[in-house]
């Protein structure tokens, strides 16, 4: 049975709206991406993963789709790949497939010398299709979803996490957030079923706006035996007025959140004078200014590094630490919507509508990430609607 598309899919902000915020020209763009030339040597510098013909994806059932967060799966040393709201067709034709998918690789180029190639799609291991059990467009219970969006995937102790967005609406008014409520769920056969944890923060549609749980990203379990996790309000929408890009940071023992002991986090807080990790207070906001979309935090090397849709700037941009609770470098555009404007931009590589932007935890070094980007067209059933590969980025 074919379900109906989600209506109201994310837009990307218009560039009247984007150049506005900046305070600066209107330059016109297409909806195609165009990335800069590379010598046959070079890393990859914008190659498809999906919505091309004959692309690996569409071996596996995806034709479009976006995000495809990857993740290391420590129980067998490969790689998943989490993607949002899918068509089994190129440029959003075929099947709506859900959300969220995923399709797998044996083995990651860290060198970027050969994209990333997909080898088999799970729950089933043929055809991709929705991991969840839950309706699309529908009220599971929870009042109405259009769809649950993945935000990021993490294995460990043979259990594998999704920690996901529940959407209410995609056009959400001046001040909310369009959400309805966010959770995590978790796998222990790598994949195949899945199980919600019964705990779950509320959102928009369930009265608590501006959740700055809504959106996370697992940092990894560092040396010390913390699981650290970032997160913020969630603006898969880009167009939450709200968000204020507003960064927390807590930790966690792996075995309390294997449990889903969520109470005993700790948290990273300016608390009597002071940034201490603590249980008295809830975490203060390490970073904060521009509007932002999708971000990511990984350890990659020794070192903590971010990216994040910029959504005021237009762009990907990315940070690093020496430690989560450190402090954090100046934001680099590294991808733009615009090589034109600002100055900063000048020579970057230039991908119209793009989005995500998520540090591949299987990245050569802390100083040459891989990044997998999306880009949405904007309008249904017009190319593309994808996510593209970068290597070589250095934070």
């Amino acid at each position: 049975m074919t379900e109906s598309p989600p209506t109201g899919r994310r837009p990307h902000p218009s560039r009247r709206t984007v150049l506005r915020a900046g305070g600066g020209l209107a330059l016109g763009a297409g909806l195609a991406a165009v990335a800069p030339a590379a010598p046959a040597w070079a890393a990859q510098r914008g190659t498809p993963l999906c919505d091309e013909p004959g692309d690996s994806a569409a071996a596996q059932g995806i034709g479009s789709s976006d995000l495809a967060i990857p993740y290391y799966r420590e129980h067998d040393g490969t790689w998943g790949y989490v993607f949002g709201d899918t068509w089994s067709g190129m440029q959003q034709y075929g099947d709506y497939l859900g959300s969220p998918l995923m399709l797998c690789q044996g083995g990651f180029d860290a060198s970027g010398a050969t994209p990333i190639s997909f080898t088999w799609a799970l729950p089933t291991g043929g055809r991709a299709r929705q991991l969840f059990d839950y309706r699309t467009n529908a009220d599971n219970g929870f009042g109405f979803e259009v769809s649950r969006i993945p935000n990021d995937c993490i294995e460990f102790g043979g259990r594998t996490y999704i920690q996901y967005t529940s959407v209410g609406t995609w056009e959400p008014p001046a001040g909310y957030d369009g959400s309805v409520m966010s959770g995590v769920a978790y796998s222990d056969d790598h994949g195949i079923t899945w199980h919600d944890y019964p705990y779950h923060w509320a959102g928009d549609m369930q009265g608590v706006n501006q959740s700055m749980y809504g959106m996370w990203s697992f940092a990894g379990i560092d040396p010390d035996g913390w699981l650290y996790i970032f997160s913020k309000r969630w603006n898969g929408t880009h167009r939450n007025t709200a968000d204020g890009g507003a960064i927390q940071l807590f930790r966690i023992r792996p075995d309390d959140f294997r449990a889903g002991n969520f109470g005993a986090q700790q948290n990273w807080a300016h608390h009597e004078g002071r940034w201490q990790w603590t249980n008295a207070v809830g975490p203060s906001p390490i970073l904060t200014g521009n509007h932002i979309g999708e971000f990511s935090v990984k350890r990659i090397g020794g070192r903590y590094c971010m990216s994040y849709f910029d959504v005021t700037d237009y762009s990907i941009s990315t940070r690093s630490a020496s430690r989560p609770d450190a402090v954090w470098t100046a934001p680099k555009p590294q991808i733009v919507g615009d090589n034109r404007w600002p100055a900063n931009h000048w020579g970057k590589p230039q991908i119209p509508n793009l989005y995500g932007g998520y540090i591949h935890p299987g990245s050569a070094s802390a100083t040459s990430l891989t990044l997998i980007v999306s880009q949405w067209p904007g309008v249904l059933h017009q190319p593309p609607y994808r996510v593209l590969q970068f290597d070589g980025i250095n934070p």
